[in-house]
């Protein structure tokens, strides 16, 4: 298993080889978007930009939350993986709106079609099928938030493409109209994207649950010598989960003994439920009265 520095080297490997094929792809799209005069074209360019931008601050995100905790920052800097999830959703919503309200208020132009464009295009759908796949792959393997993130990213430039490139082609045959509606469709997928990345960083940043508290406190009733679990709190920091808790031990033990009983609940939490920062309070059980 790969240490989590060895991770964040690769993580930022694979940002900086996507960034640079997702370069190329925003000048392709922007190219044929300009030549055929085609708003929809133009707006998949611009949903490309976004991969652009989220990829340079990506790979500054990973360098900053790949830092040792310290003072004022204990739990670590992993959450700016997060933000720059959040960052992206935003982006992405300004952006779906800004397109959406162009589509709507822009008046008809002649759609051009075109051999080559059409062929870069087409070849444009081909780099992001095989760029998503290679990103899934490599998310899965590192487990990597922003990766998964990225990924579902490409695979939205894959379906928002081929809706581009059947738009654009019957607009070029006369139906011009169709060429707003593509662009609308594409608006529409793009805030869809927004929303999921949205539901990916509030529970992080809002300090969600990471594990359900009944479940763990179910599973660590079973360690011998547990008497009560209480004040169970579990979050996220980045795609690592974080566990706080307090159980209650026979009195009359010894401290050696309360500390046996911890560590085989610590052993239990990392290995039943993968959590790697954990934190156990340990205190004398009383009877109710």
């Amino acid at each position: 298993m790969l240490s989590i520095a060895k991770k964040d080297k690769q993580v930022q490997r694979i940002i900086l080889i996507e960034g640079s094929i997702n370069l190329i792809v925003l000048i392709a799209k922007l190219i044929v978007g300009l030549v055929t005069g085609s708003l929809a074209i133009l707006g998949d360019a611009i949903h490309s930009l976004t991969d652009v931008v989220n990829n340079i601050f990506a790979w500054f995100v990973i360098r900053i939350s790949s830092a040792p905790p310290d003072i004022e920052h204990p739990y670590g800097h992993r959450k700016f993986e997060t933000l720059a999830v959040f960052f992206l959703a935003s982006l992405l919503t300004v952006l779906a709106f800004e397109l959406a309200l162009h589509a709507i208020r822009k008046e008809d132009v002649e759609i051009v079609d075109s051999a080559w464009g059409l062929a870069v295009m087409l070849a444009v759908l081909m780099v992001n099928i095989s760029l998503a796949a290679w990103q899934r792959m490599w998310a899965k393997r590192l487990q990597s938030d922003i990766l998964q993130a990225d990924a579902s990213h490409t695979f939205a430039d894959v379906s928002t493409t081929v809706v581009v490139i059947v738009g654009w082609q019957l607009s070029a045959m006369g139906y011009v109209w169709l060429d707003r509606v593509c662009a609308l469709a594409v608006s529409g997928l793009i805030f869809w994207l927004a929303y999921g990345l949205y539901k990916r960083a509030f529970p992080v940043l809002l300090d969600g649950f990471s594990l359900d508290p009944e479940l763990l406190s179910s599973a660590i009733h079973d360690v011998e010598g547990v008497l009560q679990v209480y004040r169970i709190r579990s979050r996220w920091i980045g795609d690592e989960k974080s566990v706080d808790l307090v159980i209650s031990v026979d009195p009359t033990i010894s401290t050696t003994d309360s500390h046996i009983i911890a560590n085989n609940v610590e052993s239990l939490i990392a290995d039943v439920f993968g959590v790697s920062d954990i934190s156990i309070h340990i205190e004398p059980h009383h009877e109710e009265a």
